[in-house]
């Protein structure tokens, strides 16, 4: 009897296959396979990693290729079924049972078409295999979920004497120890974050374990639970990594570890918080490799992105960039610059810190102990003969007065500001000290964003909400009419959430001379607020109830990231 159920077609280059369904172009292959030649990666972790496809093209393609069934949802199995195979086996061919009916088993494979692999699982079993395809990052997450971190507890058992050796030693001696386990338990940390595309890593000890959290399109999920005894070494690699005190536990600690991963530098920013459970780890995830988001790409509306460009046109004047940590205000900045940066154009800015970097831009980040702050870094531009000057952030009155100062004397300034909306980012420059007047002279105009997150596209479905539904309510739409919209049910690709990726929902404050009036006048942000959405700018919320509307996001989402707006 064979060994297993699977009969592949004749094969098409995978390359070729995707430029012939049009999920990408025949110059993105080309880069493709120039990037493999250098890296000897197959060339679907490429194409992800390149951003030219999803690991669901990739699996769908490859479905294609082979003649082979893909999965459908996530995976999900039997935690009994586990026992047939051995986890070292399982993690060799990448294999997850999915089912069992009589003599045969129903197994997800990253590569399907491996005949030594299914005759290893057919002797081991003594079944006959059905195997579906998946995608290789899906399965790895759910040999990670089913069974935890490869031999982690003998790997800590080892590690204890190391330990108290790795506490006395000097740097170079530590970071030389790369079979020790907790290199491969940090390595293995980092590089699942990478490839789930998070943001922050969290390292939290508890009173019986060590939890690990990733945080994916602007949410914490829990990546693995480890024993508790791993909190100190963890940490000491990570310190040592990020060049801190190993032997400081009692206060905060900041520090940054660069490291290479196939081809992408990324940097990474440590910080220590010390709890009653030891010390809590948060690392933030900077790819400097990734390409700049271009600024039609941000998610503007047609409106929004027509009046943000005018106000990127203007010669002189401060345009800024409002809304809470994580919003994507740098985002949208860098996408402003690189739009700017053209040889006649001398573009500086000041950060904290420097994300990515940008060709053709002078850029400096902020050292406050060398006294170099953003007020003392915007004196030294205006020195520098800039066109544009990109302060990172304006925290302060006297970073604020000078920021104005530079907008009215020949400078396009652009910043951010920490504030609900774009009114409020009016308000706030009064607040710091800086006379109304000279706001309503410099200022061009505000954009205050959020970024909601995208329905999957693997799992989206059409439904009909109740008539009495929080949706209808939210969106003003009266039970009588029809009503159509979209969520997302969760699969494996976006992490059992509905959602992957995420857009800004924007509103863009244009200000002309009857507002420059009003700001003169000290008013507040409500007064703002209301003759702006008089004029017909487009607020938070129903640029938000647009994209709901056109099947992008959810009402929920929505409500989610606007409600503190009151927008």
């Amino acid at each position: 009897m064979p060994a297993s159920t699977v009969q592949p077609k004749p094969r098409r280059l995978l390359g070729d296959l995707l430029v012939e369904t049009g999920v990408i172009t025949r110059e993105q292959l080309q880069q493709a396979l120039a990037g493999q030649r250098r890296s000897s990666e197959r060339l679907g972790r490429v194409l992800v990693r390149m951003g030219f496809v999803t690991e669901r093209d990739i699996t769908s393609a490859l479905a294609d290729q082979l003649g082979i069934a893909q999965v459908g949802g996530g995976l999900v199995t039997d935690p009994q079924l586990l026992a047939l195979l051995p986890e070292q086996l399982a993690r060799r061919y990448k294999v997850i049972p999915l089912a069992r009916e009589g003599r045969r088993l129903k197994v997800a494979m990253a590569d399907p078409a491996n005949l030594m692999a299914l005759d290893d699982l057919r002797l081991v079993t003594g079944l006959e295999i059905d195997a579906l395809l998946a995608g290789e990052r899906e399965i790895e997450s759910a040999l990670q979920r089913y069974y935890g971190l490869p031999e982690l507890e003998k790997a800590f058992q080892e590690f204890q004497v190391i330990e108290e050796e790795a506490l006395q030693l000097e740097e170079p001696a530590e970071v030389a120890a790369d079979e020790a386990p907790v290199v491969r338990l940090v390595n293995n940390i980092i590089v699942q974050a990478i490839e789930e595309q998070a943001s922050d890593i969290h390292i939290e000890p508890g009173p019986e374990s060590v939890r690990v959290r990733y945080r994916v399109d602007g949410m914490l999920r829990e990546a693995m639970q480890l024993p508790r005894r791993s909190r100190a070494s963890l940490a000491a690699r990570l310190k040592i990594l990020a060049q801190l005190n190993i032997a400081e536990k009692r206060l905060p600690q900041d520090g940054r570890i660069q490291i290479k991963y196939r081809e992408r530098e990324i940097d990474l920013r440590v910080s220590t918080m010390p709890t009653v459970f030891g010390e809590k780890l948060v690392i933030r995830l900077l790819d400097r490799s990734r390409q700049i988001t271009g600024i039609k790409e941000l998610g503007f509306t047609g409106e929004n992105l027509e009046r943000f460009q005018r106000l990127l046109r203007g010669t002189h004047g401060m345009v800024l960039v409002t809304g809470p940590t994580g919003s994507g205000k740098t985002t949208t900045l860098y996408a402003a610059l690189e739009q700017l940066n053209t040889p006649e154009k001398n573009l500086i800015t000041i950060e904290d810190p420097v994300e990515y970097l940008l060709p053709g831009i002078t850029q400096c980040q902020v050292a406050p102990r060398a006294r170099f702050t953003f007020a003392a870094g915007l004196r030294s531009m205006l020195r520098q003969d800039p066109d544009v000057i990109m302060v990172g952030e304006i925290r302060d009155g006297e970073t604020a007065e000078i920021a104005v100062r530079a907008a009215t004397t020949g400078h396009l300034m652009l910043s951010t500001l920490h504030t609900n909306d774009a009114a409020g980012a009016v308000v706030r420059l009064v607040d710091m000290g800086v006379e109304p007047f000279l706001v309503a002279s410099s200022l061009l105009g505000v954009v205050a964003q959020r970024l909601v997150r995208l329905i999957c596209r693997h799992c989206r479905e059409a439904y009909q909400p109740a008539p009495d539904s929080i949706e209808r309510t939210f969106l003003g739409i009266p039970p009588e009419k029809p009503l159509t919209l979209y969520r997302g049910k969760g699969c494996g690709y976006c992490g059992r959430t509905g959602y992957r990726g995420r857009v800004a929902v924007a509103e863009v404050l244009v200000v002309d001379g009857p507002l420059r009036q009003l700001i003169s006048t000290r008013a507040g942000a409500d007064e703002l607020q209301k003759l702006a959405a008089a004029q017909g700018m487009t607020t938070l919320r129903e640029d938000g109830a647009a994209k709901v509307l056109s099947g992008l996001t959810t009402a929920r989402e929505v409500m989610r990231v606007t409600y503190a707006g009151g927008n």
